[in-house]
């Protein structure tokens, strides 16, 4: 009888670093903020770049875009394609070589400043154990057979042994993918480039079974604290830390959403497509025609779209969702959202011919949906403090609501976005399109353009409406418009399972 061969699964030297204080024995740990206990050890190795690549799903065609239909699980990061070709170039000719325009690149006469390029920071990984597998906020699950386990030696070497099937950069995994990248991903995406992945190893420091609120902790302190990357910009890499309890305890509002309030409003009224391009007063300047300052436009997103907590279990749509995973959407995706509510918004308003819109545009020659005074003009409640922040109310409120039966999580960024703000938002709002939500927009604006905007201001108004508009000035109106709209709008969204979208 013929002898079947075993193939014994491969070991990869570690040294193990005992990490861990007496007096953290103490700390709170909590299993449901996904803070349990971290192991006290973790482990440093070197593996090749096409190994650990195959291991962590760190390709193209399986980041991204999940084959497997798998949840985003929020630790999987934006990627920037550009930074990546800058790391390959360094990787393959060192500095400065490879910070060369393309041309002196390739013109030959600068080859001399060709150098080694080495990698020498670790990547930091985490490494799913049994015990952690199928948790967290999206239940990961690593089959059995795709475990990578730690031998621990009691002389402090352990040996990290892979996969029993892993044959390297083409190898598949039954289930998840057996490691995250915590930090480092940018650097195995270089090795995309045509850069030798097998013979180029790098050096790893690896966790194992370390919960996702701790992942997002590491990512926070390693590329924040020392200033390395842009505060805001963490938000979009590592979407946990938008709910972190002990970052906005710390750093207050400002670290996520007044920061990113600001750059929503920026891109609102740079974008080419935004119905408020050109059209928000950045500067703070008086005169001139009417449009709602940019403080007032930040004031209101934090208060809606970006907002932590709420009433009636309804949060910010970019912010908190309790009881709910944080929503991954990138800031580009975010402003895409925002872009298309108001185009949608704007044009509802320039078709209806309703007698609140036909009084505005009486006053001034309408010339087509970039100057409609039903919508841009002085007497109109949308292009007022008071109007905007009820508008963004009440769209971020029932698209919240409806979040989950519109399966708004499975808006996935694209994996050709770039760091070109203007084409990122344009290729994301193309996307957007095509989904459910959308249809839904569409529905919620074509109800709100039959509300009454006008102001307390506008001519022809009765003195019951006069005095009705009126109270929508002050502190108190936000709240008072709020509830009108939500109210006028209410009745055709209550049966929205049972009633078909506009396409």
């Amino acid at each position: 009888m013929a002898s079947t061969k075993v193939t014994e699964p491969r070991r990869i030297p570690a040294l193990k670093v005992h990490q861990w204080l007496q007096e953290w024995d103490s700390l709170e740990f909590d299993e449901e903020a996904y803070r349990r206990r971290p192991d006290e050890n973790f482990y440093i190795f070197s593996i090749s770049a096409a190994d650990l690549k195959s291991l962590t799903g760190i390709r193209h065609r399986t980041l991204l875009n999940r084959e497997k239909g798998q949840a985003d699980t929020g630790i999987q990061r934006a990627h920037d394609s550009k930074r990546s070709d800058e790391i390959a170039r360094y990787a393959r000719s060192g500095f400065p070589w490879s910070a060369l325009s393309r041309s002196r690149r390739q013109s030959g006469q600068f080859d001399d400043l060709k150098k080694p390029g080495w990698l020498p920071t670790s990547i930091i990984v985490n490494i799913h154990d049994k015990e952690a597998n199928g948790s967290g906020p999206s239940d990961v699950n690593v089959h059995e057979d795709d475990l990578v386990l730690l031998i621990d030696n009691d002389d402090g070497i352990a040996q990290v042994q892979l996969p029993r099937s892993f044959t390297g950069s083409n190898w598949e995994p039954k289930g998840d993918f057996p490691i995250d990248v915590i930090d480092g991903q940018h650097r195995l995406w270089a090795f995309d480039t045509g850069l030798d992945a097998e013979e180029y190893q790098l050096p790893v420091v690896a966790f194992i079974g370390l919960d996702w609120s701790w992942q997002a902790y590491l990512f926070y302190t390693i590329n924040i604290k020392p200033e390395r990357i842009n505060a805001s910009l963490a938000f979009d890499l590592y979407p946990l830390l938008r709910t972190e309890d002990w970052l906005q305890r710390i750093e207050g509002p400002a670290v996520y959403r007044e920061t990113r309030a600001q750059e929503l409003t920026q891109t609102l009224w740079a974008h080419p497509d935004s119905a408020w391009h050109r059209h928000i007063n950045m500067l703070g300047r008086r005169g001139g025609r009417q449009m709602v300052r940019q403080a007032a436009w930040i004031r209101s997103l934090m208060a809606t779209y970006v907002r932590y907590g709420g009433r009636g279990g309804i949060g910010g749509l970019f912010g908190e969702r309790p009881g709910r995973p944080v929503l991954t959407w990138s800031r580009i995706q975010q402003a895409a959202f925002l872009i298309l509510m108001g185009q949608l918004m704007r044009d509802a308003v320039s078709e209806t011919n309703l007698e609140w819109s036909k009084a505005l545009r009486e006053e001034t020659r309408f010339q087509g949906k970039g100057s409609d005074p039903a919508f841009y003009g002085s007497h109109s409640l949308l292009n007022t403090d008071q109007g905007i922040r009820g508008l963004l109310h009440v769209t971020n409120d029932f698209c919240y609501y409806y979040a989950d039966y519109f399966e708004i999580e499975a808006w996935t960024p694209l994996e050709s976005q770039g760091v070109d703000d203007q084409d990122s938002v344009s290729k994301e709002l193309e996307a957007l399109l095509q989904k459910q939500i959308a249809s839904f927009l569409h529905l919620l604006c074509v109800e709100l353009s039959g509300f009454d905007w006008r102001t307390s201001s506008a001519p022809g108004l009765t003195e019951e409406d006069q005095l009705l508009k009126s109270a929508y000035r002050g502190s108190g109106g936000y709240r008072l418009l709020r509830g009108q709209l939500r109210g006028y709008v209410k009745w055709c969204v209550k049966d929205i399972r049972r009633r078909p979208l506009p396409r």
